[in-house]
């Protein structure tokens, strides 16, 4: 929730439910969204960067295998989360089983949402929230395992993330509720693949069960956004403290003279 939070409220106080439940009332985005062009310059790099060889050390063979992230679950979200809605337009029964996941430091990394819309012309939509700074014209693939991968594509970028998404069938469903990782390649900017290796346990057990309640949404979105603002203001601190002290003698230091950041 931590990392969709920020996406859909450009700075950031809303779970994942909300940011993925904009999108709820167009459940084949990727069909009617203009293809996005690749950024010229990203903000930010998206990936951990290869690790440099050490001095000495023989240089890295180009072939080489992709760097592959072990993510883990977003802490304050111990299971995968099912919401169901209707789509106003259509009467259409929509639900969607979603997580976020983290790295080994809390970083967020990246959020998944499985899509299942009921009516006369069912379809089931796998979409993800990315971190900025990794290549969009490849798009992304994705796999259950060593299965067969699906390719996804960017549809939307807002500053602090980009969804991408891809049409899936039920025999990718049957294979994520009995997997181990769904394995999501992407390229960073300098081209080199990196897998991010999302653990899939506890997924078919929120897809085929019930719904969460509202109130219970609303209170862990609570919760969540409670959190999100204590972490982001020790890491301001912490900033604050590591610029001060490295300021020159009578400097003053980096955080003071910077402008207060606009409120979301």
């Amino acid at each position: 929730m931590s990392f969709a939070t920020r996406f859909a409220s450009l700075g950031g106080t809303r779970g994942l439910a909300t940011a993925l439940a904009l999108l709820v009332s167009a459940p084949v985005l990727a069909q009617t969204a203009p293809a996005q062009r690749p950024a010229a310059q990203p903000a930010r790099p998206a990936a951990p960067a290869p690790q440099q060889p050490a001095p000495g050390a023989a240089p890295a063979q180009q072939n080489a295998g992709p760097t592959v992230v072990q993510v883990k679950a977003e802490p304050s979200q111990p299971e995968w989360t099912k919401v169901c809605g209707k789509d106003q337009n259509t009467n259409t029964e929509i639900c969607y089983t979603t997580r976020d996941f983290v790295s080994d430091q809390g970083q967020p990394v990246l959020a998944l949402a499985v899509y299942d819309v009921k009516g006369q012309q069912p379809q089931k939509v796998v979409r993800f929230v990315m971190p900025l700074g990794l290549l969009l014209q490849p798009g992304l693939r994705f796999a259950v395992d060593q299965g067969q991968a699906t390719p996804g594509r960017y549809v939307m970028c807002l500053p602090n993330g980009c969804f991408a998404e891809a049409q899936v069938k039920d025999d990718f469903i049957a294979a994520i509720k009995k997997g181990s990782n769904l394995n999501v390649s992407v390229q960073n900017q300098m081209g080199r693949e990196i897998t991010f290796a999302v653990p899939a346990a506890g997924f078919g057990k929120a897809f085929d069960g019930p719904p969460i309640d509202p109130k219970v949404l609303e209170e862990q979105q609570k919760k969540l956004q409670e959190e999100l603002q204590k972490k982001s203001e020790e890491m301001r601190q912490k900033m604050l403290q590591g610029q001060s002290g490295t300021a020159a003698p009578g400097a003053p230091a980096l955080g003071a003279a910077a402008p207060a950041a606009p409120k979301p």
